[in-house]
C-alpha cells in the first residue's frame, strides 16, 4: 500500500478551509497552511499536515489565540522583541522573518524575538523567506511548557528539543539546516507508539536511567536523549542551553513563568552579506564549501556526499510535479475536524 498523495493546490486551500472554519484570520489561516504544507512537500511529515488536528484542538480549546496581533515589547531597529500573544507559530513566525529581511536590508542584520508563541512546525519551513533573496538566516525555537530532555548527567526532564535551523545562500540551491539538540523528537515518538514500533537505536533514556529504543518510556518518566547520546550528550545540552537563552531568556518569557498550554519562543536572525565581505565573496566562500562537501569521496555503504537540505528540495521539486506524498494516516486524522468544520476532503491524485 502506497502513501496518498494530492496536489499542492488542493492541500492548501483544504488547510486554509480547515483553519478559517475553526476561527483565524484570513491570514492567519493562510500562514498555517502554508508552512505545514510546505513541511509535508520536504518531506518533514512530523511537522506537516500532521500537526494540524492538534492545533485545530487547540483552536477550540482557546490555546491557540484565533485573531488580534502580537505586541511590540521592544523595537531598536535591529533588534525587535514581539509578545506573540498565544497566536499561530506560524504566522509569527513568518511574518518576523520578514520583518528582519527588511530591517537586515537597512542595518546589515536584524533580530526578531518572540515570546508567547504557539508552535511553530518546521524551522526549515521558513528559511527561504530570506535565501531567496540571498540573506543567510537562522531560526532558534523552544517550549517552555514541556519538558522532556534532561540536561546531561541528568534522569528528569527540563528542556525541549530545541530546534535550530540555518539557511545559507550558494551560487546553487541553499543549504538548509535543520537539527535540534535532542536525538529525535516528541511527534516522531508519539508516531512510532500509535504504530506499534521502537527506534533503530538507543535515542531513549527510560525513568531509571537506561539507555532505550522503546517511545513508550516517555509515557512512564523516561525522556529524550540529548544529541550525541549518553556518550556524548553534553553536546547537545550545550546546544539546548544556548537555543532556551537566545529563545526565552531574550524574550524574557518562559520556563520561569510557568505556562500553561503550548507555548513557543523564537529568536530569527537575518544577515545580508553585503553589508560584510560583500555578496559575492559570501558566494564564493559558501560555493567552494558546497562544491568540496559534494566532491568528497563517499564511505562504504553511501552512494555520495549530500549537503543538508539537498533532498529536501528534491522532495519539494517532486511535490509540485507530481503531488504531495502524505504519510498513512495524516489525512485520516482530520476526517473528524473536516466533518466538524463542514469541510470537503481534498480528491487524491
Amino acid at each position: 500500500m502506497t502513501d496518498p498523495r494530492y496536489s499542492s493546490d488542493a492541500l492548501l486551500a483544504f488547510a486554509h478551509s480547515l483553519f478559517s472554519a475553526a476561527g483565524l484570520d484570513d491570514d492567519k489561516a493562510t500562514a498555517v497552511a502554508t508552512y505545514l504544507v510546505e513541511a509535508d512537500m520536504m518531506g518533514h511529515s512530523t511537522h506537516g499536515l500532521a500537526l494540524a488536528g492538534w492545533y485545530l484542538q487547540s483552536i477550540a480549546d482557546g490555546i491557540m489565540a484565533r485573531t488580534g496581533s502580537f505586541e511590540t515589547v521592544s523595537d531598536r531597529g535591529a533588534s525587535v522583541c514581539w509578545n506573540g500573544n498565544r497566536l499561530p507559530g506560524a504566522w509569527l513566525t513568518s511574518e518576523a522573518v520578514k520583518l528582519a529581511v527588511e530591517r537586515a536590508g537597512e542595518f546589515g542584520t536584524a533580530t526578531v524575538v518572540i515570546g508567547n508563541s504557539h508552535h511553530i512546525g518546521a524551522l526549515a519551513a521558513y528559511l527561504s523567506l530570506a535565501t531567496e533573496k540571498g540573506l543567510l538566516i537562522s531560526i532558534a525555537s523552544s517550549s517552555p511548557s514541556g519538558a522532556q530532555v534532561a540536561p546531561f548527567g541528568g534522569l528528569k526532564g527540563v528542556y525541549t528539543p530545541d530546534p535550530v535551523a540555518h539557511g545559507i545562500p550558494t551560487p546553487g540551491d541553499p543549504i538548509l539546516v535543520d537539527i535540534s539538540a535532542s536525538i529525535t523528537t516528541v511527534n516522531m515518538a508519539q508516531r512510532l507508539i500509535r504504530e506499534g514500533r521502537q527506534y533503530e537505536a538507543d535515542w531513549l533514556m527510560d525513568a531509571e536511567g537506561n539507555p532505550s529504543r522503546d517511545p513508550k518510556v516517555l509515557e512512564a518518566g523516561g525522556t529524550l536523549l540529548p544529541t550525541g547520546g549518553i556518550d556524548h550528550g553534553q553536546k547537545g545540552y550545550g546546544m539546548a542551553l544556548i537555543a532556551e537563552a537566545i529563545t526565552q531568556g531574550l524574550a524574557g518569557y518562559g520556563r520561569a513563568d510557568a505556562p500553561k498550554g503550548t507555548n513557543a519562543a523564537v529568536t530569527v536572525q537575518v544577515w545580508d552579506p553585503a553589508a560584510f565581505g560583500g555578496k559575492d565573496a559570501f558566494l564564493r566562500q559558501t560555493g567552494w564549501l558546497a562544491d568540496a562537501c559534494r566532491a568528497n569521496p563517499p564511505r562504504p555503504g553511501v552512494s555520495k556526499v549530500r549537503l543538508p537540505g539537498e533532498a529536501a528540495a528534491a522532495r519539494k521539486r517532486g511535490a509540485l510535479e507530481t503531488g504531495v506524498v502524505l504519510y498513512t494516516g495524516i489525512m485520516d486524522s482530520l476526517v473528524p475536524h473536516a466533518q466538524r468544520l463542514g469541510i470537503e476532503l481534498p480528491a487524491k491524485l
